[in-house]
């Protein structure tokens, strides 16, 4: 796989958290990370991890899966129980079942050890740019707000209810919703879906994208998306 080239001191000053029981590792990503403009805090284990995400709050969330004391798995669904900000996996086993447990308890994305700066810079930056994502609707203010039966998604203000309750979406969730909606009764395919939410080039396997529809159905109804198999998803009118 061809990186993109990516130059370092471009980052807009996002502050990222590590957690890496690895030292090294730990010392040399803090360091890349810092080259390319980002303020990083690091941790050592998951309970510390915890601490200082809840303390400092950083934009984005970049962890190990194998942690002492609480392991990526268990601090991700604990950051999600009060937090949607992005999070991105490091698992040195890409075809294990690292990655579909790290998707399932919250993450947005992940990469796979040892990885390419450039394609963790990427990365990096297109989940911040999905947290950051306010699109421009093509809608006039009446149209702006889109109902499907229970299911209302304001557009403009990012707004998404359920029979008129709230639903917490991380920004991932939300660009797939918006993606969606966008086109009720059309078939998406994984790849699609891949390349407008992602916002990057992915060529391994498509779990990911089968995972955020399974969390997404939990939240905004299990009917709504539409399995069409062999070729993607379906949102229903």
């Amino acid at each position: 796989m061809s990186s993109p080239h990516i130059s370092p001191g471009t980052a807009d000053e996002a502050h990222l958290l590590l957690v890496e029981d690895d030292e090294v590792i730990r010392s040399t990503l803090r360091m890349l990370l810092e080259r390319y403009g980002f303020t990083v805090s690091t941790a050592a284990d998951g309970l510390t991890g915890l601490e200082i995400f809840r303390d400092r709050k950083p934009d984005l969330l970049l962890l190990d899966v194998m942690l002492p004391h609480l392991d990526g798995i268990g601090l991700c669904r604990r950051i999600r129980e009060f937090s949607l900000a992005p999070i991105l996996m490091m698992s040195a086993r890409g075809d294990s079942l690292d990655v579909v447990s790290g998707l399932e308890a919250g993450a947005d994305d992940y990469v796979v050890k040892p990885c390419e700066s450039a394609v963790l810079v990427a990365r990096i930056r297109s989940l911040l740019r999905r947290a950051s994502f306010t699109p421009v609707p093509d809608t006039t203010p009446e149209t702006a707000v889109l109902v499907f039966g229970e299911l209302t998604i304001d557009t403009r203000g990012m707004d998404v209810l359920r029979g008129g309750e709230p639903v917490a979406l991380t920004p991932t969730e939300l660009r797939m919703l918006l993606e969606f909606a966008a086109s009720p009764g059309v078939v998406l395919e994984r790849r699609t879906l891949l390349s407008r939410v992602w916002d990057h080039a992915w060529h391994g396997d498509t779990r990911v994208v089968d995972l955020h529809v399974q969390r997404l159905r939990a939240k905004i109804g299990s009917d709504r998306i539409e399995t069409v198999r062999g070729f993607g998803y379906k949102f229903r009118r």
